[in-house]
């Protein structure tokens, strides 16, 4: 109806057409995207990219001309025919402003690193999570999603995190309310709670001089993440609909049902019998094109100019190439931002509601697909299978499922197992800003804020499951789960700023309170009996923290070139005892804008240009556990009580048991030391933009996973504060404006990342023969691992045997080198052999505009790093075939090349090179303005996603976080056609 009627009223006023252009008075270079709006009416339009507009105006009428970054104009039509307007630039406008902890600053005085990502330089094309707008964009910022199903969460590293059993995950602020990281249970991601496209910012905080104001969780970075916000003027209508295919670019590497039949015959005839008469393509089967689809709505703009506003509601429905996996979601979010007492009382009110309804398929018919044998059919009509859905399934001569050593089949993995859940969630905060009318220079800040969640789901596995011993045997099986998540926050600060005449500078300074409790209930039950159930099991869960802080910042700033942050922040987490409970966090850091000296005013060459440093403290209280410094007591799980007879009544009599954890009353938190040196820049009137910074970070009282004497706690490993790592490393990032004319804009960016990760400490006392902690579990073996914490190397280090090739460089079976000489090929024998984190990252990003044709192009590339094929691994050899001669399995074609009679796990042969080069995102877009002679603006465009990816990789993807590759849900290739249309 809104639309309707700025329609009717347009039509209305319609008397006569006038024309115009709208130019910068800085460079006379036009301006596209100027707002040209008819004083006191809705009626109006904006600039084309030569900016000139057309439009229908009245004599009387007064033309208001806007732009971001200049000087508003008002004329009046009179008997003009043409309206040539020259816009003088806002300096003040100019002055970009930064999110930062506890408020904002201006870009130049700024004494952190800190990056800010806008709406206009997001990642482009499908996307259902708000990190994917991120990826690749801000130097010393790895995210790697967990894979491709449809709203996956990801890994955040921020200049490669700081800890090993704590979290490694950022601190992630969302419209001033810190989440926590703990996940949500029916979610892939808890940021699926934020619809992308009413993201405004991403603030990305890496030193500690940005960070500290956070304390005791900001040792891994801080991003800020800010909504679109109403302004004043007229109501605007928005409306973005997409829909996308999703493709499976390349399956795993195993043979098909002709290659396996000849090589049966070849390497184990005496199973030529077991071999069906199908050709069954497993993975073919298991995956499928997906279909999906975006719409999003929002209106914004103000009540009688005293209620800015802005509300939209988006729905997603998402598919998986994987079969049966699904997402659908509906979002609401709600901003007003009025103003009250002369605009001395600034009102942020933020309500953000999503609910999402997943299908989460088992991702375990992936590994399965690849290794059910292709010759057997998905569904045989034997009356044999019956009893199993008619799904193929492994049966010994009683006609009874091998579960122990058959895989399931990989389709009825999917159709006999539903995993469905549901989920509410609610982030919110209303936020209080007041200048003190007696005296403005002093403000105070009042953030009250929540999240909530409330979920359900179920997993139910059919009765006729073959795959699933406990189902078949009990009729079916269900487990029934619910949580309720509640996170509640107070902030209040006070902060005053005012001039210091006597050194031409200023000052300001804060200082405040906060508190934050995060409550977790969690209940599940476990029924059997397929339609009729029956309780196995229950179990309950509650959990709780509290953090409570004080904080405070000064800044200081001397002619507009000397600048000084300092920072506190103490804070006090229930997760530790009273004697570590408090911990203080500070920061120091000093700016020089060397560009307001005298000796570079002449050089022309240079726009801005600022070095800084810093140092500072900060932690992780992030620990994984609520009560790890004190006694806890577990009840006995349902079959494992004590019972004993009891004489009096003649009966067995069962009685739960209170089993003791082991636990470190001294734990406390990682602390992360950082200092950080660095250059902003901006060349040729900032025709040239970037940064380069320097950093290392030692982190202590690591959290390690160690070993204890006998007797000595109530367990034999603890996690307890030991050990030290450092992180060390450089970014630089360039953004370029190559070409800018009336027709043509084409700007172009690259980021790139060095870091150098060591472990320095893992003991009390050092210990050369320590062999450190293991880590990196491999498939197809029985406590073998890949990886290990050792002291000099870094995290999740390789340490593997070295292979040995024969004269025609292939892998001689079971034979590699002896690295100490004693005749024996032992764990003294596994030797460091590559890290699993890239040395290099790079990221860029350019676009193209010509006139109303817009192009993008977006993608990141990872040197250095090694991945563990595990997928080759486990299945690459000749045993693997086939298990007592009861069945038979596919296997990798790696096999071929090897000839490995038995898995060779803990080979160097299987690790590999896993850099690359992918490109994420292309875009190509038209933008229709003044749509039907209205002020309807339209574009069209199309995105293609994971374009290509470049590797020496041999296995499907090598973008493998933490380096080990055996069962990644594949990301699809995926086109995508949008429409946005403005009103």
């Amino acid at each position: 109806m809104a639309i309707l009627f700025t329609l009717l009223t347009l039509t209305g006023f319609a008397q006569r057409v006038i024309t115009g252009t709208v130019i910068s008075g800085d460079d006379s270079e036009p301006i596209p995207g100027a707002s040209v709006l008819i004083k006191g009416t809705t009626r109006g339009t904006i600039t084309s990219f030569d900016g000139t507009f057309q439009m229908e105006a009245e004599n009387d009428d007064v033309v208001q001309v806007s732009f971001v970054g200049y000087l508003p104009q008002e004329i009046l039509v009179g008997n003009q025919e043409k309206l040539d307007v020259v816009l003088s630039t806002d300096v003040k406008n100019l002055e970009e402003v930064v999110v930062i902890g506890y408020g904002s600053a201006k870009k130049e005085d700024l004494t952190g690193s800190v990056t800010a990502i806008t709406a206009s330089d997001f990642n482009q094309g499908a996307i259902s999570s708000p990190q994917e707008l991120l990826n690749g964009k801000v130097p010393g910022v790895q995210i790697t999603t967990a894979g491709g199903a449809p709203g996956s969460g990801a890994t955040i590293r921020i200049r490669g995190g700081a800890s090993l059993n704590a979290s490694n995950d950022p601190l992630i602020i969302i419209d001033g309310v810190p989440m926590d990281n703990g996940g949500v249970a029916g979610m892939r991601n808890p940021l699926n709670t934020i619809n992308p496209n009413d993201i405004e910012t991403f603030t990305v905080l890496k030193d500690a001089s940005a960070t500290a104001i956070y304390g005791s969780r900001a040792s891994n970075g801080v991003i800020i993440i800010t909504t679109k916000k109403g302004a004043q003027g007229k109501m605007s209508v928005d409306y973005t609909g997409t829909v996308s295919v999703g493709q499976v670019v390349e399956t795993a590497d195993v043979l098909n049902a002709n290659q396996y039949r000849e090589l049966t015959q070849q390497v184990f005839p005496e199973n030529a019998h077991l071999l069906g008469d199908a050709n069954t393509d497993w993975q073919d089967a298991v995956f499928r094109t997906a279909v999906s689809t975006d719409h999003n709505v929002s209106l914004a703009g103000s009540v009688k100019d005293f209620l800015p506003y802005r509300v939209s509601v988006g729905y997603n429905k998402s598919q998986g190439v994987l079969e049966d996996s699904d997402m659908e979601r509906t979002t609401l979010a709600l901003n007003l931002n009025p103003k009250f007492f002369d605009d001395h009382l600034s009102t942020n009110a933020s309500v953000k509601v999503m609910g999402v309804s997943n299908n989460f398929s088992n991702e375990g018919a992936i590994g399965a697909a690849t290794s059910f044998d292709p010759t057997q059919p998905i569904r045989s009509g034997d009356d044999k299978y019956a009893n199993f859905g008619g799904y193929y399934t492994w049966l010994d001569a009683n006609g009874t499922p091998q579960y122990s050593i058959a895989p399931g089949n990989p389709m009825a993995l999917i159709d006999q197992r539903a995993d469905q859940a549901d989920v509410f969630r609610s982030v919110g905060n209303l936020q209080l800003d007041y200048k003190f009318h007696f005296l403005p220079k002093l403000k105070a800040n009042l953030n009250m804020g929540y999240d909530y969640s409330k979920s359900n789901g179920n997993i139910l596995v059919s009765g006729q499951a073959g795959f699933d011993q406990g189902a078949a045997r009990n009729d079916g099986t269900i487990r029934n789960y619910e949580q309720t998540k509640r996170n509640e926050l107070l902030d209040f600060y006070l902060q005053y700023a005012d001039d210091l005449p006597a050194i031409d500078g200023k000052f300001d300074v804060m200082g405040g309170y906060s508190y934050q409790y995060f409550r977790t209930e969690d209940y599940a039950e476990n029924m059997f009996g397929n339609g009729n159930w029956q309780q196995d099991s229950v179990q309950t869960f509650r959990n709780h923290n509290n953090l409570q802080s004080f904080f405070a910042r000064a800044n200081f700033s001397a002619k507009g070139k000397y600048l000084v942050t300092a920072t506190v922040r103490a804070d006090g987490s229930s997760r530790f005892n009273q004697e570590n409970r408090w911990g203080i966090f500070p920061s120091l850091a000093l700016g020089w804008n060397i560009d307001k000296e005298g000796f570079l005013s002449s050089v022309e060459a240079i726009s801005s240009m600022k070095i800084r440093a810093g140092y500072g403290i900060t932690g992780q209280q992030d620990i994984g556990s609520n009560f790890g410094y004190m006694p806890v007591y577990s009840t006995s799980r349902p079959g494992h009580q004590y019972s004993f007879y009891n004489p009096t009544t003649g009966q067995w009599e069962i009685f739960d048991t209170m089993r003791p954890s082991g636990y470190d009353e001294n734990l406390k938190w990682e602390e992360t030391t950082t200092w950080n040196v660095g250059m902003d820049y901006g060349l040729f009137n900032d025709r040239v933009t970037g940064s380069l910074e320097v950093y290392y970070r030692t982190t202590d009282d690591l959290l390690n996973y160690v070993p204890v004497p006998a007797g000595s706690n109530l367990t034999n490993m603890l996690t307890t504060n030991v050990g030290a790592m450092m992180n060390k490393g450089f970014e630089f990032d360039i953004n370029t404006k190559l070409i800018q004319t009336s027709d043509l804009h084409w700007d172009f960016g690259i980021n790139a990342t060095y870091n150098v990760n060591e472990i320095t400490s893992l003991t009390m006392t050092d210990d050369p023969n320590y062999e450190g902690v293991r880590t990196g579990g491999i498939a197809g073996g029985q406590d073998l691992y890949a990886q290990r914490h050792r002291v000099g190397y870094p995290a999740s280090s390789f340490f593997l045997y070295e292979q040995v090739y024969d004269a025609n460089g292939t892998p001689v079976e079971g034979m590699y080198v002896d690295q100490n000489g004693d005749g024996v090929i032992d764990e003294n024998d596994l030797v460091y052999s590559g890290n699993p984190a890239p040395k290099w990252m790079l990221g860029f990003t350019t676009k193209l505009t010509y006139k109303n044709w817009d192009f993008s192009m977006a993608g990141r590339a990872y040197l250095g790093n090694k991945i563990y094929n595990n997928v080759s691994s486990d299945k690459g050899n000749y045993n693997a075939m086939h298990t007592s001669g009861q069945i038979t399995n596919n296997v990798h074609s790696s096999v071929l090349e090897t000839g490995f009679e038995n898995p060779q796990l803990l080979s160097d042969h299987y690790l590999e090179n896993g850099s690359f080069f992918r490109i994420d995102n292309v875009m190509v877009g038209y933008n229709f303005f003044n749509v039907f002679g209205s002020d309807m603006n339209a574009r069209v465009y199309g995105t293609v996603n994971n374009l290509a990816v470049f590797s020496p990789y041999s296995g499907l993807d090598p973008e493998v976080f933490g380096g080990m590759d055996n069962n990644l849900y594949p990301r699809p290739r995926t086109y995508m056609l949008g429409v946005n249309l403005t009103f």
